[in-house]
């Protein structure tokens, strides 16, 4: 099993987080922002992720801190569970529908941390979330995963329908990614021999 805990404490946060990317899409998320604790529970869904996360920041101040912590820490555990990434797929995309939004998210397992996020927003917040550190989010993730997260709203009115297709369609484009090719037998899926 592909298994990771990571903990982060800095004097403006506090993260735990537990990752089998080989689960069942279980969730136990304890998150001071609402909307933001939906995301993760329906990512570890629609990842097949068993996830845990356990977290508290500095709210007082605002959002960022603990939203990009959380970029960071997750996309950590990821790594750190993928180990060398032999036998990886590597690559995963996904176009997902959420009622009259559209997202597509792609991703890929590389080494090279790029996070391309084609997302505006037409209302400051969404729930309790403030919509802008969508973007500060992935790129946290990618750049602790190591990979290219390229994510595109190819339609929308509801903000919460958007940032909720574009976490669907990440999840299902990144469990694509980590799952494991029988062909490549464990090998590095790259022509270089690492990623």
């Amino acid at each position: 099993m592909r298994k990771a805990k990571i903990t982060r404490k800095t004097k403006e946060t506090r993260i735990l987080v537990e990752l089998n990317v080989d689960g069942a899409g279980k969730a136990k998320v304890e998150y001071p922002i609402g909307f933001l604790a939906h995301m993760l529970e329906l990512f570890a869904h629609h990842g097949l992720f068993d996830l845990k996360v356990k977290a508290s920041g500095d709210l007082e101040v605002d959002q960022h801190h603990l939203v990009e912590d959380t970029g960071i820490v997750l996309g950590q555990a990821f790594s750190k569970a993928l180990g060398n990434k032999g036998g990886i797929k590597r690559y995963g995309w996904a176009v997902v529908p959420m009622d009259e939004a559209l997202a597509m998210a792609a991703v890929d397992i590389s080494a090279r941390p790029v996070a391309k996020i084609d997302y505006q927003h037409k209302r400051r917040k969404v729930g309790d979330f403030s919509a802008s550190l969508v973007i500060d989010f992935f790129e946290a993730f990618a750049a602790n995963l190591v990979a290219n997260i390229h994510v595109r709203m190819l339609a929308g009115r509801s903000e919460h329908h958007k940032v909720e297709a574009i976490f669907k369609a990440f999840a299902r484009a990144l469990r694509q990614a980590c799952e494991i090719e029988p062909r490549l037998k464990g090998r590095i899926p790259s022509t270089k021999g690492r990623l």
